[in-house]
């Protein structure tokens, strides 16, 4: 036996007409032949071999699912890419030219708003974002600090605002219960859940600066001879401090699991559902 092995092929008749080889041949073709996990549960041949197959294909089908895991979208773009796709689905077409909801009730451009109605929104708006500010200032979790003094704020401008509308002779309303809630969940959330909380204070600062103004501009023309309110006034490049604040929520994020980052998404369409309820304020 030992002679046939180290025999040099050269001096020997061709490889496959031996015997030997001949029945390797015929294993080979058979084990080629039949898929790996027939061999993983029925061979009798090489348990081994495949057992190291097997190992081998699921490494494979490992790399094959990294490579193309599920992408969310907007997200080679960075997580506020994330935010801003999912809150389109929550927009109205009249809202937004990326919106995919149907106006309920009348489009924004056939609003009948009243100076009441129109001061209960504001009162409630600003309730809301005092409440955000304030929150932030305290900081319960260190990453809302990035987003003090970011130039969105808006509490001061409304301050201006409710402070005309007194000096023209109207009464200032208390806030109302859509404000109230929203102003009250906001503080809860805030100290148990910061993906949460960011949701929502990514939501109320950018849909005031997109929707919000087209709104805005809408009510003026409307009860308020085309006055442009403070509310509707940014110190500075408006397109640069939201540039600045996206920088800073990608930061906050990048630091996120993707199950967070998910959560966050989640909560879009409570977000919705409370600013929904005080902008309806202006019809009342």
């Amino acid at each position: 036996m030992m002679a046939s092995i180290t025999t040099p092929i050269s001096q020997s008749q061709p490889l496959f007409k031996k015997p030997e080889f001949g029945m390797l041949r015929a294993v080979q073709s058979q084990f080629l032949a039949k898929p790996i996990c027939y061999f993983s549960q029925r061979s009798k041949l090489f348990p081994r071999k495949s057992r190291i197959l097997l190992v081998v294909a699921s490494a494979s089908s490992a790399a094959v699912v990294e490579k193309h895991k599920k992408r969310y979208p907007g997200e080679g773009k960075g997580f506020v890419e994330e935010m801003r796709f999912v809150a389109m689905k929550f927009h109205t077409k009249d809202q937004a030219k990326e919106g995919e909801k149907e106006p309920q009730g009348q489009p924004v451009a056939k609003w009948e708003p009243s100076i009441e109605g129109y001061l209960k929104f504001l009162v409630d708006s600003k309730l809301v974002y005092d409440t955000l500010e304030k929150i932030v200032d305290n900081s319960p979790f260190p990453e809302y600090a990035e987003f003090r003094n970011t130039g969105l704020e808006r509490s001061e401008s409304l301050a201006k605002d409710l402070e005309w509308f007194k000096e023209q002779g109207h009464a200032i309303p208390e806030p109302s219960t859509p404000g109230d809630n929203y102003a009250q969940y906001l503080d809860e959330l805030s100290e148990r859940d910061p993906q949460a909380f960011i949701c929502h204070f990514y939501n109320t600062y950018f849909a005031h600066t997109a929707g919000g103004r087209m709104i805005g501009k809408k009510v003026a023309e409307k009860i308020l001879n085309k006055k442009e309110l403070e509310f509707y006034k940014w110190d500075g490049d408006l397109s640069q401090l939201l540039q600045n604040v996206r920088g800073k929520l990608n930061r906050v994020a990048k630091n996120w699991t993707r199950d967070e980052k998910n959560h966050c998404l989640e909560e879009t369409e409570k977000s919705f559902k409370f600013s929904g309820d005080i902008l309806r304020l202006i019809l009342s």
